[in-house]
Protein backbone atom coordinates (compact mmCIF):
# COMPACT_ATOMS: atom_id res chain seq x y z
CA UNK A 1 0.00 0.00 0.00
CA UNK A 2 1.18 3.52 -0.71
CA UNK A 3 1.94 5.95 2.09
CA UNK A 4 0.01 9.23 2.02
CA UNK A 5 1.42 12.34 3.61
CA UNK A 6 -0.66 13.55 6.53
CA UNK A 7 -1.84 17.13 6.64
CA UNK A 8 -1.10 19.42 9.52
CA UNK A 9 -4.08 20.08 11.81
CA UNK A 10 -4.09 23.76 10.79
CA UNK A 11 -4.74 22.84 7.15
CA UNK A 12 -8.08 21.21 7.95
CA UNK A 13 -10.70 23.90 7.54
CA UNK A 14 -13.79 23.85 9.71
CA UNK A 15 -16.87 25.40 8.17
CA UNK A 16 -19.97 26.55 10.02
CA UNK A 17 -22.30 26.58 7.01
CA UNK A 18 -22.50 24.51 3.86
CA UNK A 19 -22.65 27.71 1.79
CA UNK A 20 -19.27 28.78 3.14
CA UNK A 21 -17.83 25.34 2.39
CA UNK A 22 -19.20 25.15 -1.16
CA UNK A 23 -17.89 28.54 -2.26
CA UNK A 24 -14.46 27.95 -0.69
CA UNK A 25 -14.05 24.47 -2.17
CA UNK A 26 -15.03 25.59 -5.67
CA UNK A 27 -12.57 28.47 -5.50
CA UNK A 28 -9.74 26.28 -4.18
CA UNK A 29 -9.97 23.14 -6.32
CA UNK A 30 -11.42 24.34 -9.63
CA UNK A 31 -9.02 22.30 -11.80
CA UNK A 32 -9.36 19.00 -9.95
CA UNK A 33 -11.69 16.17 -10.89
CA UNK A 34 -14.68 16.29 -8.56
CA UNK A 35 -17.00 13.52 -9.75
CA UNK A 36 -16.85 10.69 -12.26
CA UNK A 37 -19.96 8.84 -13.36
CA UNK A 38 -19.98 6.11 -16.05
CA UNK A 39 -16.57 7.24 -17.25
CA UNK A 40 -17.55 10.92 -17.58
CA UNK A 41 -15.42 13.24 -15.45
CA UNK A 42 -16.43 16.66 -14.16
CA UNK A 43 -14.02 19.08 -12.51
CA UNK A 44 -14.83 21.20 -9.49
CA UNK A 45 -14.97 24.15 -11.87
CA UNK A 46 -17.62 22.42 -13.96
CA UNK A 47 -19.68 21.41 -10.91
CA UNK A 48 -19.34 25.04 -9.75
CA UNK A 49 -20.82 26.28 -13.03
CA UNK A 50 -23.59 23.67 -13.23
CA UNK A 51 -24.68 24.01 -9.59
CA UNK A 52 -24.67 27.80 -9.96
CA UNK A 53 -26.96 27.50 -12.98
CA UNK A 54 -29.25 25.16 -11.05
CA UNK A 55 -29.35 27.55 -8.09
CA UNK A 56 -30.26 30.46 -10.41
CA UNK A 57 -33.05 28.36 -11.90
CA UNK A 58 -34.40 27.58 -8.44
CA UNK A 59 -34.28 31.24 -7.43
CA UNK A 60 -35.35 33.02 -10.59
CA UNK A 61 -37.61 30.56 -12.38
CA UNK A 62 -39.20 28.59 -9.56
CA UNK A 63 -39.21 31.49 -7.12
CA UNK A 64 -37.92 29.37 -4.25
CA UNK A 65 -36.73 31.32 -1.23
CA UNK A 66 -34.19 30.47 1.48
CA UNK A 67 -35.71 27.94 3.85
CA UNK A 68 -37.99 26.38 1.23
CA UNK A 69 -37.76 22.59 0.94
CA UNK A 70 -36.60 20.64 -2.12
CA UNK A 71 -36.69 16.83 -2.37
CA UNK A 72 -34.03 14.94 -4.32
CA UNK A 73 -34.91 11.43 -5.51
CA UNK A 74 -31.82 10.34 -7.42
CA UNK A 75 -29.25 7.53 -7.45
CA UNK A 76 -25.50 8.22 -7.57
CA UNK A 77 -25.29 10.16 -10.82
CA UNK A 78 -23.61 13.52 -11.42
CA UNK A 79 -26.94 15.36 -11.33
CA UNK A 80 -27.18 14.57 -7.62
CA UNK A 81 -24.19 16.64 -6.45
CA UNK A 82 -25.15 19.38 -8.92
CA UNK A 83 -28.60 19.47 -7.31
CA UNK A 84 -27.19 19.30 -3.76
CA UNK A 85 -24.80 22.20 -4.18
CA UNK A 86 -27.30 24.16 -6.25
CA UNK A 87 -29.92 23.79 -3.53
CA UNK A 88 -27.38 24.87 -0.91
CA UNK A 89 -26.42 27.95 -2.92
CA UNK A 90 -30.11 28.86 -3.21
CA UNK A 91 -30.47 28.49 0.58
CA UNK A 92 -32.91 25.59 0.41
CA UNK A 93 -33.55 22.73 2.82
CA UNK A 94 -32.74 19.34 1.27
CA UNK A 95 -34.81 16.17 1.67
CA UNK A 96 -32.93 13.09 0.43
CA UNK A 97 -35.36 10.47 -0.88
CA UNK A 98 -34.69 6.83 -1.74
CA UNK A 99 -35.42 6.28 -5.48
CA UNK A 100 -36.81 2.83 -4.62
CA UNK A 101 -39.65 4.19 -2.50
CA UNK A 102 -43.18 3.20 -3.32
CA UNK A 103 -45.79 5.96 -3.87
CA UNK A 104 -47.03 5.34 -0.32
CA UNK A 105 -43.58 5.94 1.21
CA UNK A 106 -42.75 8.88 -1.03
CA UNK A 107 -46.01 10.67 -0.36
CA UNK A 108 -45.42 10.67 3.38
CA UNK A 109 -42.01 12.34 3.05
CA UNK A 110 -43.19 14.94 0.56
CA UNK A 111 -46.27 15.84 2.60
CA UNK A 112 -44.51 15.83 5.96
CA UNK A 113 -41.58 17.96 4.77
CA UNK A 114 -43.73 20.40 2.82
CA UNK A 115 -41.40 20.10 -0.18
CA UNK A 116 -42.16 22.64 -2.91
CA UNK A 117 -39.98 21.08 -5.61
CA UNK A 118 -38.82 17.60 -6.53
CA UNK A 119 -35.83 16.46 -8.59
CA UNK A 120 -36.44 12.90 -9.78
CA UNK A 121 -34.89 10.32 -12.09
CA UNK A 122 -37.16 9.58 -15.05
CA UNK A 123 -36.91 5.84 -14.38
CA UNK A 124 -38.77 6.22 -11.05
CA UNK A 125 -40.87 9.28 -11.87
CA UNK A 126 -44.04 7.23 -12.38
CA UNK A 127 -44.31 6.63 -8.65
CA UNK A 128 -43.88 10.35 -7.96
CA UNK A 129 -46.51 11.22 -10.56
CA UNK A 130 -49.09 9.24 -8.60
CA UNK A 131 -48.65 11.27 -5.41
CA UNK A 132 -47.35 14.74 -6.32
CA UNK A 133 -50.93 16.11 -6.72
CA UNK A 134 -51.51 15.21 -3.05
CA UNK A 135 -48.51 17.23 -1.87
CA UNK A 136 -47.22 20.81 -1.78
CA UNK A 137 -44.80 20.09 -4.63
CA UNK A 138 -45.37 22.75 -7.29
CA UNK A 139 -42.58 21.91 -9.73
CA UNK A 140 -40.83 18.69 -10.76
CA UNK A 141 -37.42 18.57 -12.41
CA UNK A 142 -36.96 15.28 -14.28
CA UNK A 143 -33.57 13.95 -15.33
CA UNK A 144 -32.31 10.94 -17.26
CA UNK A 145 -29.16 8.94 -16.60
CA UNK A 146 -26.99 10.52 -19.30
CA UNK A 147 -28.20 14.13 -19.13
CA UNK A 148 -24.78 15.50 -18.16
CA UNK A 149 -22.81 13.45 -20.68
CA UNK A 150 -21.52 14.94 -23.95
CA UNK A 151 -22.86 14.42 -27.46
CA UNK A 152 -23.39 11.77 -28.84
CA UNK A 153 -23.16 9.74 -25.64
CA UNK A 154 -26.04 11.62 -24.00
CA UNK A 155 -28.82 11.01 -26.55
CA UNK A 156 -27.60 7.51 -27.35
CA UNK A 157 -27.62 6.25 -23.75
CA UNK A 158 -30.90 7.97 -22.93
CA UNK A 159 -32.50 6.49 -26.07
CA UNK A 160 -31.33 2.97 -25.19
CA UNK A 161 -32.53 3.23 -21.58
CA UNK A 162 -35.91 4.66 -22.59
CA UNK A 163 -36.76 2.88 -25.85
CA UNK A 164 -34.62 -0.26 -26.08
CA UNK A 165 -34.47 -1.39 -22.46
CA UNK A 166 -37.83 0.29 -21.76
CA UNK A 167 -36.79 1.31 -18.25
CA UNK A 168 -38.66 4.62 -18.22
CA UNK A 169 -42.39 4.21 -17.53
CA UNK A 170 -44.69 7.02 -18.60
CA UNK A 171 -45.19 9.76 -16.02
CA UNK A 172 -47.18 12.99 -16.22
CA UNK A 173 -46.71 16.10 -14.10
CA UNK A 174 -48.66 19.36 -14.42
CA UNK A 175 -45.51 21.47 -13.97
CA UNK A 176 -42.29 19.77 -14.93
CA UNK A 177 -39.06 20.56 -16.75
CA UNK A 178 -36.08 18.56 -17.94
CA UNK A 179 -32.93 18.95 -15.83
CA UNK A 180 -30.87 20.22 -18.77
CA UNK A 181 -33.54 22.76 -19.70
CA UNK A 182 -33.47 24.01 -16.12
CA UNK A 183 -29.69 24.42 -16.36
CA UNK A 184 -30.05 26.29 -19.67
CA UNK A 185 -32.48 28.74 -18.08
CA UNK A 186 -30.14 29.19 -15.13
CA UNK A 187 -27.26 30.02 -17.47
CA UNK A 188 -29.03 33.26 -18.44
CA UNK A 189 -29.36 34.74 -14.97
CA UNK A 190 -27.36 35.90 -11.98
CA UNK A 191 -27.08 34.12 -8.66
CA UNK A 192 -28.30 36.04 -5.64
CA UNK A 193 -25.89 35.24 -2.83
CA UNK A 194 -27.60 33.68 0.19
CA UNK A 195 -26.40 33.96 3.76
CA UNK A 196 -27.29 31.02 5.98
CA UNK A 197 -26.66 30.73 9.71
CA UNK A 198 -24.93 27.83 11.44
CA UNK A 199 -28.13 26.56 13.07
CA UNK A 200 -30.38 26.92 10.05
CA UNK A 201 -31.71 23.56 8.88
CA UNK A 202 -29.64 22.14 6.01
CA UNK A 203 -31.54 18.89 5.49
CA UNK A 204 -34.43 16.84 6.76
CA UNK A 205 -33.09 13.30 6.89
CA UNK A 206 -35.94 10.87 7.42
CA UNK A 207 -35.71 8.05 9.92
CA UNK A 208 -38.34 5.87 11.57
CA UNK A 209 -37.05 5.95 15.12
CA UNK A 210 -38.99 3.92 17.66
CA UNK A 211 -42.45 4.55 16.25
CA UNK A 212 -41.97 3.34 12.69
CA UNK A 213 -43.54 6.55 11.35
CA UNK A 214 -40.81 8.29 9.37
CA UNK A 215 -39.65 11.49 11.05
CA UNK A 216 -37.41 14.16 9.58
CA UNK A 217 -34.28 14.64 11.66
CA UNK A 218 -33.45 18.34 11.41
CA UNK A 219 -29.74 18.48 10.66
CA UNK A 220 -28.33 21.99 10.67
CA UNK A 221 -25.51 23.42 8.57
CA UNK A 222 -23.36 23.27 11.70
CA UNK A 223 -24.34 19.64 12.40
CA UNK A 224 -23.29 18.29 9.00
CA UNK A 225 -20.26 20.55 8.51
CA UNK A 226 -19.04 19.71 12.01
CA UNK A 227 -19.46 15.98 11.51
CA UNK A 228 -17.58 15.93 8.20
CA UNK A 229 -14.79 17.91 9.91
CA UNK A 230 -14.81 15.57 12.92
CA UNK A 231 -14.45 12.51 10.67
CA UNK A 232 -11.55 14.05 8.74
CA UNK A 233 -9.88 15.15 11.96
CA UNK A 234 -10.03 11.54 13.17
CA UNK A 235 -8.44 10.39 9.89
CA UNK A 236 -5.43 12.67 9.23
CA UNK A 237 -4.10 10.11 6.74
CA UNK A 238 -6.74 11.47 4.33
CA UNK A 239 -5.00 14.33 2.59
CA UNK A 240 -6.11 17.18 0.37
CA UNK A 241 -2.60 17.25 -1.08
CA UNK A 242 -2.85 13.62 -2.23
CA UNK A 243 -5.97 14.12 -4.39
CA UNK A 244 -7.77 11.19 -2.82
CA UNK A 245 -10.08 9.00 -4.92
CA UNK A 246 -13.21 8.03 -2.97
CA UNK A 247 -15.28 5.10 -4.22
CA UNK A 248 -18.85 6.34 -3.73
CA UNK A 249 -20.55 2.98 -3.32
CA UNK A 250 -23.20 3.98 -0.80
CA UNK A 251 -26.12 6.09 -2.05
CA UNK A 252 -25.80 9.83 -1.46
CA UNK A 253 -29.39 9.89 -0.17
CA UNK A 254 -28.13 7.89 2.84
CA UNK A 255 -26.83 10.19 5.59
CA UNK A 256 -23.55 8.23 5.84
CA UNK A 257 -22.61 8.92 2.22
CA UNK A 258 -24.19 12.38 2.24
CA UNK A 259 -21.84 13.44 5.04
CA UNK A 260 -18.67 11.55 4.07
CA UNK A 261 -18.81 12.02 0.30
CA UNK A 262 -20.87 15.14 -0.48
CA UNK A 263 -19.23 17.03 2.39
CA UNK A 264 -16.12 15.30 3.76
CA UNK A 265 -14.50 14.16 0.51
CA UNK A 266 -15.77 17.28 -1.24
CA UNK A 267 -14.14 19.59 1.31
CA UNK A 268 -10.79 17.84 0.68
CA UNK A 269 -11.02 18.46 -3.04
CA UNK A 270 -11.19 14.69 -3.49
CA UNK A 271 -12.37 12.76 -6.54
CA UNK A 272 -15.67 10.94 -5.92
CA UNK A 273 -16.31 8.03 -8.28
CA UNK A 274 -20.10 7.69 -8.38
CA UNK A 275 -21.44 4.14 -8.56
CA UNK A 276 -25.25 4.05 -8.95
CA UNK A 277 -25.70 0.33 -8.24
CA UNK A 278 -23.09 -1.25 -5.94
CA UNK A 279 -24.89 -4.60 -6.19
CA UNK A 280 -23.69 -4.76 -9.80
CA UNK A 281 -20.28 -6.13 -8.81
CA UNK A 282 -18.90 -6.31 -12.40
CA UNK A 283 -19.70 -2.59 -12.80
CA UNK A 284 -17.96 -1.82 -9.50
CA UNK A 285 -14.88 -3.75 -10.59
CA UNK A 286 -14.85 -1.90 -13.93
CA UNK A 287 -15.05 1.45 -12.13
CA UNK A 288 -12.13 0.46 -9.88
CA UNK A 289 -10.03 -0.55 -12.89
CA UNK A 290 -10.42 2.88 -14.48
CA UNK A 291 -10.25 4.83 -11.19
CA UNK A 292 -8.33 2.86 -8.54
CA UNK A 293 -9.66 4.13 -5.21
CA UNK A 294 -7.54 5.35 -2.35
CA UNK A 295 -10.55 5.39 0.01
CA UNK A 296 -13.46 2.94 0.15
CA UNK A 297 -16.49 3.53 2.37
CA UNK A 298 -18.98 0.66 2.48
CA UNK A 299 -20.79 -1.78 4.74
CA UNK A 300 -20.38 -5.40 5.71
CA UNK A 301 -22.54 -7.04 3.06
CA UNK A 302 -20.80 -5.14 0.28
CA UNK A 303 -17.34 -6.04 1.58
CA UNK A 304 -18.34 -9.70 1.53
CA UNK A 305 -19.82 -9.53 -1.96
CA UNK A 306 -16.73 -7.84 -3.37
CA UNK A 307 -14.33 -10.27 -1.71
CA UNK A 308 -16.22 -13.19 -3.22
CA UNK A 309 -15.68 -11.87 -6.76
CA UNK A 310 -12.60 -13.30 -8.49
CA UNK A 311 -12.16 -10.23 -10.72
CA UNK A 312 -12.17 -7.98 -7.66
CA UNK A 313 -9.55 -10.19 -6.04
CA UNK A 314 -7.16 -9.52 -8.94
CA UNK A 315 -7.40 -5.71 -8.85
CA UNK A 316 -4.45 -3.45 -8.05
CA UNK A 317 -4.94 -2.04 -4.54
CA UNK A 318 -1.62 -0.21 -4.29
CA UNK A 319 -3.39 3.17 -3.91
CA UNK A 320 -5.90 1.98 -1.31
CA UNK A 321 -4.95 3.19 2.17
CA UNK A 322 -8.28 3.74 3.94
CA UNK A 323 -11.37 1.55 4.26
CA UNK A 324 -14.26 2.53 6.51
CA UNK A 325 -17.30 0.52 7.56
CA UNK A 326 -20.61 1.73 8.93
CA UNK A 327 -24.37 1.25 8.63
CA UNK A 328 -24.34 -2.24 10.14
CA UNK A 329 -22.08 -4.43 12.27
CA UNK A 330 -18.76 -5.43 10.72
CA UNK A 331 -18.16 -9.18 10.95
CA UNK A 332 -14.71 -10.58 11.57
CA UNK A 333 -14.82 -12.87 8.53
CA UNK A 334 -15.49 -9.89 6.24
CA UNK A 335 -12.72 -7.84 7.86
CA UNK A 336 -10.17 -10.66 7.56
CA UNK A 337 -11.04 -11.43 3.94
CA UNK A 338 -10.81 -7.75 3.00
CA UNK A 339 -7.39 -7.37 4.64
CA UNK A 340 -6.10 -10.52 2.90
CA UNK A 341 -7.24 -9.35 -0.53
CA UNK A 342 -6.61 -5.60 -0.40
CA UNK A 343 -3.90 -5.34 2.24
CA UNK A 344 -5.97 -2.63 3.93
CA UNK A 345 -7.73 -2.93 7.27
CA UNK A 346 -11.39 -2.00 7.64
CA UNK A 347 -11.95 0.58 10.36
CA UNK A 348 -15.49 0.36 11.72
CA UNK A 349 -17.40 3.31 13.09
CA UNK A 350 -20.78 3.99 14.66
CA UNK A 351 -23.46 6.56 14.15
CA UNK A 352 -27.12 7.26 13.54
CA UNK A 353 -29.14 9.66 11.44
CA UNK A 354 -29.80 11.90 14.43
CA UNK A 355 -26.04 12.52 14.85
CA UNK A 356 -25.33 13.47 11.23
CA UNK A 357 -24.34 10.49 11.53
CA UNK A 358 -20.89 9.61 12.94
CA UNK A 359 -20.34 9.31 16.70
CA UNK A 360 -17.23 7.17 16.92
CA UNK A 361 -14.66 5.55 14.66
CA UNK A 362 -11.64 3.30 14.67
CA UNK A 363 -8.37 4.40 13.07
CA UNK A 364 -5.62 2.18 11.59
CA UNK A 365 -3.16 2.79 14.44
CA UNK A 366 -5.52 1.41 17.11
CA UNK A 367 -8.10 -0.52 15.12
CA UNK A 368 -10.26 -3.04 17.00
CA UNK A 369 -12.63 -5.04 14.81
CA UNK A 370 -14.89 -5.92 17.74
CA UNK A 371 -15.52 -2.25 18.62
CA UNK A 372 -16.73 0.89 16.86
CA UNK A 373 -13.74 2.90 18.02
CA UNK A 374 -13.51 5.95 20.24
CA UNK A 375 -15.75 9.04 20.20
CA UNK A 376 -14.89 11.72 17.66
CA UNK A 377 -13.36 15.00 18.76
CA UNK A 378 -15.81 17.30 20.61
CA UNK A 379 -18.09 14.30 21.23
CA UNK A 380 -19.15 13.26 24.73
CA UNK A 381 -20.70 9.89 25.56
CA UNK A 382 -22.28 8.31 28.61
CA UNK A 383 -24.24 5.17 29.43
CA UNK A 384 -27.52 5.31 31.33
CA UNK A 385 -29.88 2.76 32.83
CA UNK A 386 -33.61 2.44 32.24
CA UNK A 387 -34.27 5.26 34.70
CA UNK A 388 -31.83 7.61 32.99
CA UNK A 389 -29.15 7.32 35.67
CA UNK A 390 -25.54 7.12 34.54
CA UNK A 391 -24.16 3.60 35.05
CA UNK A 392 -20.83 2.88 36.76
CA UNK A 393 -17.73 2.05 34.66
CA UNK A 394 -17.68 -1.50 33.36
CA UNK A 395 -21.45 -1.84 33.13
CA UNK A 396 -23.67 -1.84 30.07
CA UNK A 397 -26.20 0.89 29.45
CA UNK A 398 -27.99 2.89 26.79
CA UNK A 399 -25.50 5.00 24.87
CA UNK A 400 -26.12 8.75 25.00
CA UNK A 401 -24.24 11.27 22.86
CA UNK A 402 -23.58 14.99 23.04
CA UNK A 403 -21.72 17.02 20.44
CA UNK A 404 -21.94 19.48 17.54
CA UNK A 405 -23.27 16.73 15.26
CA UNK A 406 -26.43 16.06 17.32
CA UNK A 407 -29.60 17.07 15.48
CA UNK A 408 -31.80 20.04 16.33
CA UNK A 409 -34.76 17.69 16.79
CA UNK A 410 -37.46 16.04 14.70
CA UNK A 411 -39.30 18.18 12.17
CA UNK A 412 -42.67 19.24 13.64
CA UNK A 413 -42.49 16.37 16.16
CA UNK A 414 -41.92 17.95 19.57
CA UNK A 415 -43.18 14.91 21.49
CA UNK A 416 -40.94 12.52 19.56
CA UNK A 417 -37.99 14.87 20.04
CA UNK A 418 -38.58 14.90 23.80
CA UNK A 419 -38.37 11.10 23.86
CA UNK A 420 -34.77 11.04 22.62
CA UNK A 421 -33.31 14.40 23.70
CA UNK A 422 -32.28 14.70 27.34
CA UNK A 423 -31.59 17.97 29.18
CA UNK A 424 -28.23 19.47 28.30
CA UNK A 425 -28.31 18.40 24.65
CA UNK A 426 -27.82 14.66 25.18
CA UNK A 427 -29.20 12.30 22.53
CA UNK A 428 -30.44 8.85 23.54
CA UNK A 429 -29.33 6.48 20.79
CA UNK A 430 -31.47 3.51 21.77
CA UNK A 431 -28.39 1.26 21.55
CA UNK A 432 -26.97 -0.73 24.45
CA UNK A 433 -23.21 -0.40 24.72
CA UNK A 434 -20.23 -0.82 26.98
CA UNK A 435 -17.19 1.42 27.16
CA UNK A 436 -13.86 -0.37 27.44
CA UNK A 437 -11.05 0.84 29.68
CA UNK A 438 -9.22 2.13 26.59
CA UNK A 439 -12.21 4.27 25.59
CA UNK A 440 -13.36 2.10 22.69
CA UNK A 441 -17.10 1.59 22.42
CA UNK A 442 -18.63 -1.85 21.98
CA UNK A 443 -22.24 -1.99 20.81
CA UNK A 444 -23.92 -4.84 22.67
CA UNK A 445 -27.44 -4.75 21.28
CA UNK A 446 -30.12 -2.44 19.95
CA UNK A 447 -32.71 -1.31 22.39
CA UNK A 448 -34.99 -0.39 19.55
CA UNK A 449 -36.71 -3.00 17.47
CA UNK A 450 -35.25 -1.61 14.27
CA UNK A 451 -34.02 -4.16 11.74
CA UNK A 452 -30.94 -3.50 9.59
CA UNK A 453 -31.21 -5.02 6.10
CA UNK A 454 -28.00 -4.37 4.15
CA UNK A 455 -27.49 -1.19 6.13
CA UNK A 456 -31.01 0.15 5.58
CA UNK A 457 -33.38 0.74 8.47
CA UNK A 458 -36.55 -1.34 8.57
CA UNK A 459 -39.09 -0.49 11.25
CA UNK A 460 -41.46 -3.21 12.49
CA UNK A 461 -44.37 -0.87 13.19
CA UNK A 462 -44.51 0.25 9.57
CA UNK A 463 -44.46 -3.33 8.27
CA UNK A 464 -47.00 -4.53 10.81
CA UNK A 465 -49.40 -1.77 9.76
CA UNK A 466 -49.11 -2.87 6.13
CA UNK A 467 -49.48 -6.56 7.01
CA UNK A 468 -52.54 -5.92 9.14
CA UNK A 469 -54.17 -4.02 6.29
CA UNK A 470 -54.38 -7.33 4.39
CA UNK A 471 -57.95 -8.63 4.85
CA UNK A 472 -56.93 -12.07 6.07
CA UNK A 473 -54.46 -10.96 8.76
CA UNK A 474 -55.67 -10.79 12.36
CA UNK A 475 -52.39 -10.01 14.11
CA UNK A 476 -48.84 -9.38 12.93
CA UNK A 477 -45.40 -9.03 14.47
CA UNK A 478 -42.11 -8.42 12.69
CA UNK A 479 -38.56 -9.10 13.90
CA UNK A 480 -35.11 -9.31 12.38
CA UNK A 481 -33.39 -12.66 11.94
CA UNK A 482 -29.73 -13.30 11.04
CA UNK A 483 -29.01 -13.45 7.33
CA UNK A 484 -25.65 -14.20 5.72
CA UNK A 485 -26.16 -11.89 2.75
CA UNK A 486 -27.93 -8.87 4.25
CA UNK A 487 -26.88 -9.03 7.90
CA UNK A 488 -30.49 -9.27 8.95
CA UNK A 489 -33.68 -10.28 7.16
CA UNK A 490 -37.30 -9.51 7.95
CA UNK A 491 -39.42 -12.25 9.47
CA UNK A 492 -43.15 -11.82 9.93
CA UNK A 493 -45.28 -13.78 12.40
CA UNK A 494 -48.95 -13.78 11.42
CA UNK A 495 -52.20 -14.86 13.02
CA UNK A 496 -54.71 -15.34 10.21
CA UNK A 497 -58.48 -15.05 10.07
CA UNK A 498 -58.42 -17.56 7.25
CA UNK A 499 -55.67 -19.55 5.50
CA UNK A 500 -53.60 -17.70 2.92
CA UNK A 501 -50.50 -18.36 0.79
CA UNK A 502 -47.26 -16.57 1.67
CA UNK A 503 -46.97 -15.11 -1.82
CA UNK A 504 -50.35 -13.40 -1.46
CA UNK A 505 -48.99 -11.65 1.62
CA UNK A 506 -45.84 -10.54 -0.21
CA UNK A 507 -47.85 -9.38 -3.21
CA UNK A 508 -49.86 -7.15 -0.88
CA UNK A 509 -46.70 -5.78 0.74
CA UNK A 510 -45.18 -4.88 -2.63
CA UNK A 511 -47.89 -2.27 -3.10
CA UNK A 512 -46.69 -0.31 -0.10
CA UNK A 513 -43.10 -1.26 0.71
CA UNK A 514 -39.66 -1.08 -0.86
CA UNK A 515 -38.27 -4.53 -1.73
CA UNK A 516 -35.82 -4.78 1.17
CA UNK A 517 -38.67 -4.25 3.67
CA UNK A 518 -40.80 -7.13 2.39
CA UNK A 519 -40.68 -10.15 4.75
CA UNK A 520 -38.22 -12.80 3.59
CA UNK A 521 -39.70 -15.28 6.04
CA UNK A 522 -43.32 -15.70 7.09
CA UNK A 523 -44.52 -17.94 9.90
CA UNK A 524 -48.19 -18.54 10.61
CA UNK A 525 -49.17 -19.00 14.26
CA UNK A 526 -52.32 -19.53 16.25
CA UNK A 527 -51.36 -16.85 18.78
CA UNK A 528 -48.61 -14.31 19.42
CA UNK A 529 -46.94 -13.75 22.82
CA UNK A 530 -48.40 -10.76 24.67
CA UNK A 531 -47.91 -8.80 27.86
CA UNK A 532 -50.61 -8.60 30.52
CA UNK A 533 -51.98 -5.47 28.83
CA UNK A 534 -52.12 -7.12 25.42
CA UNK A 535 -48.96 -5.72 23.85
CA UNK A 536 -47.30 -8.13 21.44
CA UNK A 537 -43.88 -9.10 22.78
CA UNK A 538 -41.40 -9.02 19.92
CA UNK A 539 -38.54 -9.87 22.29
CA UNK A 540 -40.04 -13.32 22.89
CA UNK A 541 -40.24 -13.93 19.16
CA UNK A 542 -36.59 -12.94 18.84
CA UNK A 543 -35.79 -15.35 21.66
CA UNK A 544 -37.57 -18.10 19.72
CA UNK A 545 -35.34 -17.34 16.73
CA UNK A 546 -32.19 -17.57 18.87
CA UNK A 547 -33.40 -20.80 20.49
CA UNK A 548 -34.10 -22.36 17.11
CA UNK A 549 -30.62 -21.39 15.92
Amino acid sequence: MSQVSERSPSSLKRYTTANEMVEDVFATYAERTAFTYAGQRHTYGEIDRLSRQFAIFLQCHLGLAPGDVIALQLPNITQYPVAIYGAIRAGLVIVNVNPLYTPHELEHQLVDSGAKALVVLANVAAAAAQVVPNTAVQNVIVTEFADLMPWPKRPLINFIVRHVKKLVPKAHFVNHINFNDALALGAKGELTAVQRQAHDVLCLQYTGGTTGRAKGAMLSHFNVCSNSWQVLERNPHLSAAAEEVFATLLPLYHIYAFCLHAFGAFSLGAHNVLIPNPRDIPAVVKAFVHNPPSVIIALNTLFKALCANEHFQRLDFSRLHATTSGGMALTQDAAIAWKNITGCEICAGYGLTESSPVVSANVPASNQITTVGQPLIDTQIKLVDAQGNEVPPGQEGELCVKGPQVMLGYWQQAEETAKVMLPGGWLKTGDIAEIQADGHIKIVDRKKDMILVSGFNVYPNELEDVLCSFPGVLEAAVVGVPDEKSGEAVKAYLVMKEPCAEEEIRKHCKQFLTAYKIPKYIEFRQTLPKSNVGKILRRELRSDVKSAA
